[in-house]
């Protein structure tokens, strides 16, 4: 240690000597030697006599340096959302009929050429203005320059300044489409598929518009698990997903060198890196609608001007018909979702109760939450309301270089600073569910009592998600790993002996598998699926006899399954049967059930079922598609839902939807009828309309534990 040594570099010397010996495997102690009285032992490793330098590092601990920022020129382009393209750091560049941007870190020049329209440099200054807001901190300093009235700094920036500024754009110039690649790891090699974005020709007939938009990327395109390179020529954008492999991650980097490197580029090409929450507003930019720098209606706008030189009915109009064209049917022409395979979605489940450190159940009684036993986890009630608490381990992000760095050359904390970087890696979530028939009054007293206790508990590291029934996250339902059962009634409510009946449905996927309590008639059996039966003796709801009914059609690991609801939902007072269908004893199981013994034979609408909604509410009409797990709350009173079952096309029309979309989506519905018309030949839909309340059961069984329509509680 040097006479002159810092307190900081002191105790750094000590923790790196403790590293390597943890490192080295060593046993031996470790000496501290000081500057001026160094012992024998010690100089006796150095051959020739110990000579002192003065000077040395600037600390011992890692130190916050000023951020270095990348000068970069860009031109400007676009009529409604503008888009920027890199161009070499020089005036030469520079273009009369074009606004450039200037980007050198702290100051950035909007510099508008004599020709350049006033809107362009409108729409640059405002994207400035995001730069600074996002990435800046709001530090940089925005300057706006008319062409022939700069200042001398910003010709230094380009290099000095020219004798002329000339055009030199083409009149056609059209910028390079940007390629997106997704990174993947094949056996033993690197994948590199590009990802194709153009609507298909089909798309294009079908919509019938005179003139497409432009093609540009969709954020959807970008998972959360992936990482992708972002071709833009000039920027070559790596975007890495939060959840995406650590490996691909360093593999993607060495791809995006390796492409300036082996495809042709300009000199100015950069390699940018961007994760995902924290993309940079160039990279935002080259996708549609994904932080638009201006969103303004120009006809509206003009309706106030108009209106004071006395055209205001005219203008009014206009809008009026501009608004009636416009019009989004694309989700009637994309594939229905396909279902997630059973190992993919073991898979998740496994990884999401992975990361699950704990968690602890409340239920509403009365005015308060009182903690729920863990036997009752999984056990939920359509009038109740429930809170989870869940912690997760939060895996360690690098974010930075000097992470990087740190990774790279091996640093290993102690034991101690490991378990305490460790400790501080969590998050909280908070999840409340509320049954189909449960007051609004449970969320209101969570918000005003139990949700500020936990906030104080853990600042800063709480989320709330609010859920109703059937509409759950997937990571919450993941939990419980397909044991998800939904009863009837309140949790702690005397019930009648009276029989029950529960059906085990998934839809979509795995994770979304629910045992839902429904109306105890033989009539909503279904040969494909599998049903539990409670039967009580006529003294007693503690006692009875309780069936697996399995379908002839059912799947296999669904019958397993819903032997081990059954399992888990009943003790041992009651009698357990597996009976598959066909084998029914008459005394109990149609005696409880019904003696009908008519019910569908088959399920196919579960390989066809899609759920539309048409709505007004963007201020233009637009059809978007609900999930695979849909639900009867998911039927919105005030539009028009469109159910596809495979046979036919169900138009059900909410009491509080107007007149013009019920046009619109008639329009709708017979446009994505004559589209399933010429891609499914075999099976031609029909066209059928349906009010709210008067469902058919053609309709009804398309949805999971269907009944009578929620009313507001109090």
């Amino acid at each position: 240690i040097g006479q002159e040594a810092t307190l900081d570099k002191k105790a750094g010397s000590a923790i790196h000597a403790v590293n390597l010996r943890n490192y080295l495997g060593a046993e031996c102690r470790t000496i501290r030697e000081e500057m001026g009285d160094e012992s024998e032992e010690f100089s006796a490793v150095f051959e020739n006599d110990i000579s002192y330098i003065e000077g040395g590092t600037a600390s011992g601990f890692y130190t916050v340096e000023d951020t270095h920022y990348t000068v970069r020129l860009y031109r400007v382009y676009g009529k409604k959302n503008i888009r920027l393209e890199s161009v070499p750091l020089k005036a030469s560049s520079l273009d009369p009929r074009f606004v450039f941007l200037v980007d050198t870190g702290l100051e950035i020049f909007i510099w508008r050429g004599a020709n350049a329209t006033l809107a362009g440099t409108t729409k640059a200054r405002l994207f400035a203005e995001k730069i600074n807001k996002n990435e800046r901190k709001g530090k940089a300093e925005i300057t706006t320059l008319q062409q022939s009235q700069e200042p001398p700094n910003f010709w230094e920036v380009l290099g000095g300044q020219p004798e002329e500024i000339r055009k030199h754009v083409p009149d056609d110039f059209t910028p390079v489409r940007p390629k997106l690649y997704k990174v993947g790891l094949g056996l033993g090699y690197l994948e590199l598929p590009q990802i194709n974005y153009k609507l298909s020709v089909e798309h294009k007939e079908k919509v019938k518009l005179d003139k497409m938009p432009e093609l540009r990327l969709l954020q959807t395109l970008l998972d959360t698990k992936g990482v992708y390179i972002l071709d833009c020529l000039s920027d070559v954008f790596i975007w890495i997903g939060r959840k995406s492999p650590r490996l691909v991650r360093a593999a993607a980097l060495k791809l995006g060198q390796e492409v300036c490197t082996m495809l042709h580029r300009p000199k100015h090409a950069t390699v940018t890196r961007n994760l995902e929450g924290t993309e940079c507003q160039v990279f935002k930019s080259k996708f549609q609608n994904w932080d638009d720098v201006l969103k303004v209606d120009y006809t509206r706008a003009a309706e106030s001007v108009e209106q004071q030189q006395g055209l205001q009915g005219k203008v009014k109009k206009d809008a009026e018909k501009k608004d009636e064209m416009k019009a989004d049917l694309t989700a009637l022409f994309l594939p229905r979702q396909p279902p997630m395979v059973l190992t993919e979605a073991e898979q998740m489940m496994e990884e999401w109760n992975e990361d699950l450190d704990g968690m602890e159940g409340f239920v509403l009684e009365g005015k308060k939450f009182a903690r729920l036993p863990e036997e009752e986890f999984g056990h939920f009630h359509t009038q109740d309301c429930y809170v989870f608490l869940c912690r997760y381990w939060v895996p360690v992000e690098y974010d930075d270089e000097d992470k990087e760095k740190k990774e790279r050359h091996g640093h290993h904390g102690g034991e101690e600073e490991e378990e305490e970087r460790v400790e501080e890696d969590f998050q909280c979530v908070v999840y409340f569910w509320q049954g189909r028939q449960a007051s609004n009054m449970g969320w209101l007293t969570f918000t005003f009592s139990l949700q500020k206790k936990f906030e104080s508990l853990f600042p800063g590291k709480l989320e709330v998600v609010r859920m109703t029934q059937q509409q759950e996250n997937l990571k919450f339902l993941s939990h419980f790993k397909r044991k998800f059962i939904v009863h009837k009634g309140k949790r702690k409510q005397k019930i009648d002996a009276q029989p029950s009946l529960y059906h085990i449905r998934t839809n979509g996927s795995a994770l979304c598998t629910r045992t839902i309590q429904i109306g105890t008639d033989s009539s909503n059996l279904n040969s494909e699926f599998c049903f539990i039966l409670k039967v009580p003796f006529e003294s007693t709801d503690n006692q009875g006899i309780v069936y697996t009914w399995v379908g002839r059609a059912a799947d296999p690991d669904e019958a397993k399954l819903a032997e081990d609801i059954m399992n888990c939902m009943f003790d041992d007072t009651y009698s357990k049967q597996v009976i598959n269908e066909g084998e029914e004893p008459e005394n109990f199981f149609w005696v409880g059930i019904g003696c009908q013994k008519v019910y569908d034979e088959d399920a196919d609408y579960m390989k066809y079922a899609r759920l539309f909604r048409c709505s007004n509410e963007k201020g233009y009409f637009a059809v978007s598609e609900k999930c695979s797990d849909f639900c009867q709350d998911d039927l919105a009173d005030d539009d028009i839902m469109l159910l596809d079952n495979g046979k036919e096309v169900y138009m059900w029309v909410g009491t509080q939807t107007s007149q013009v979309e019920i046009k619109l989506s008639l329009k709708a519905c017979q446009v994505y009828i004559q589209h399933m018309r010429s891609k499914e030949t075999e099976t031609p839909r029909k066209l059928r309309l349906v009010r709210k309340g008067n469902e058919p059961h053609c309709f009804t069984r398309c949805f999971h534990g269907w009944g009578a329509f929620k009313t507001a509680l109090a």
